[in-house]
């Protein structure tokens, strides 16, 4: 992703027995929800792949700086499924060290396409604000297909997160 604010977004996938771990963020973080939409696009494209993730896997924002590359700033990373054995539990990002940001990424079987007929993965990017000091929950949506293609592309700030299935469940896991 090249940019011209202060250097280029770059995006490496990590994969971890044959699925999606998630991704190294390296030159620097996204600025905006239209650049948090880019890096959601790629995440997208890449669920579309079949078996890269095989269940609906959120991926929570981490600003550690891996030793991968000198350029790293932080990583995406998985931290598990909403749904099933092992789910994540509300709270669950709740405390001292809450994510910057969420994702949750939906493989084509467990995505419901916007546009009918077509088999596509989707996903969602929620960056939680302080609404109270002024700082609005922000969001995006996108759906694509295993060719990359994109079909569906929405983003949002003044969120309230309880409008979406998709966001609520983040928020859920992100409240004290």
């Amino acid at each position: 992703m090249d940019d011209q604010r202060s250097g280029s977004i770059e995006i490496a996938p990590l994969q971890s027995q044959g699925s999606l771990y998630g991704f190294v963020v390296s030159g620097r973080w996204p600025e905006d929800m239209v650049e948090w939409s880019k890096v959601l696009i790629l995440a997208v494209q890449l669920a579309a792949v079949p078996g890269l993730v095989p269940t609906t896997t959120v991926y929570r924002v981490r600003e550690d700086k891996p030793d991968l590359t000198p350029t790293a700033v932080g990583l995406v990373v998985a931290e598990g499924s909403l749904i099933g054995d092992g789910a994540l539990q509300p709270g669950q990002f709740a405390g001292d060290e809450q994510p910057p940001g969420l994702f949750v990424l939906h493989p084509p079987a467990q995505t419901i396409p916007t546009v009918r007929d077509h088999e596509v993965a989707s996903g969602c990017v929620f960056l939680p604000g302080l609404p109270y000091l002024g700082l609005d929950h922000r969001a995006a949506w996108v759906e694509a297909d295993i060719e990359g293609t994109v079909t569906h592309l929405v983003s949002r700030g003044d969120l309230d997160p309880n409008t979406d299935a998709d966001t609520a469940a983040l928020a859920m896991l992100l409240a004290a």
